[in-house]
């Protein structure tokens, strides 16, 4: 696809201009404390994030952080009708709203988690910028490990997308049977959104790589939420599937980022804001996760 084509070669340049305008001497310093990276490392390690994703989630000091993000789901979960509609009246109001929110949702799909990555790691390669092929390594290592926590997730709580939905917000069946859902994937696979989680896994791992290049997070951030919007918009996932999808995705992320064992679960925690949301299209919530 053309369009697909477009997006992929900008995140491509951006992921080799951006390692130029870190420090040289960080990138150095970082490599000295660094294995050198192999090209099964991102493979081997996706084991040991698992069982250390395992063991920082459920802590006792993690408690609050699952009451926020099962509060925040069940918030959304009550209003995903009300931003639902609206968005799919908006996502039918003309072809142009079709195509961005359609090419929005692309950007989680995978397709440019791996186009940065390859970017990453083709810099790395060429230039000897270990940096460089370390983040490529750990982008893909986060995006496998967390998209397999997220599948099982789905094949768990088979979830209604909103475009095939039954009921306002979607029938929940959990446990379905595995033969339906391989059938009919929409109308299981919602919960937790798997685009939203990858995104920013991603966007995390170069953050964390490179801390001196500050347009990283806010860019990032942004791609991750127009990601969120278009979803919404054409009806693969509801609001509430994404505060779930955003915890997973930051902490796979970081674990990827930190090979060397960052106690992730001591560092900074996760800052919801949930807050009333009131537009001419009707009312509902919105919320923010600061990471």
């Amino acid at each position: 696809m053309k369009k697909n084509s477009i997006y992929i070669c900008v995140f491509l340049y951006a992921a080799l201009v951006f390692p130029v305008t870190g420090k040289a001497q960080d990138s150095l310093a970082a490599c000295s404390r660094s294995p050198k990276i192999k090209w099964y490392t991102m493979f081997a390690n996706i084991p040991r994030d698992w069982g250390r994703w395992y063991d920082i989630s459920f802590r006792k000091e993690r408690t609050t952080e699952w009451l926020i993000i099962g509060g925040l789901t069940l918030a959304t979960i009550l209003t995903d009708d009300e931003t639902y509609t609206p968005a799919a009246r908006f996502y039918h109001s003309s072809p142009e709203a079709k195509k961005w929110s359609d090419f929005c949702a692309l950007i989680g799909d995978g397709t440019t988690q791996f186009a940065v990555a390859g970017g990453m790691g083709a810099y790395g390669l060429v230039f000897h910028d270990q940096r460089a092929l370390r983040t490529g390594s750990q982008i893909v290592q986060a995006v496998l490990a967390s998209g397999a926590v997220i599948q099982v997730l789905k094949h768990v709580t088979g979830r209604e997308s909103p475009f095939v939905r039954s009921t306002p917000t979607g029938v929940w069946k959990i446990l379905p049977n595995q033969v339906d859902y391989h059938r009919y994937v929409p109308f299981f696979d919602a919960y937790p959104s798997g685009h939203i989680c990858t995104s920013l896994a991603t966007v995390i791992v170069v953050a964390e790589n490179y801390p001196k290049v500050k347009w990283i997070r806010p860019v990032g951030y942004t791609f991750t939420t127009l990601v969120g919007l278009g979803m919404l918009n054409n009806g693969i996932h509801w609001v509430s599937d994404y505060p779930l999808g955003l915890f997973i995705g930051y902490y796979f992320g970081m674990l990827a980022a930190h090979p060397e064992g960052v106690p992730v679960a001591e560092g900074n925690s996760v800052q919801v804001h949930l807050l009333p949301n009131v537009t001419p299209q009707g009312t509902g919530v919105s919320f923010s996760m600061i990471f």
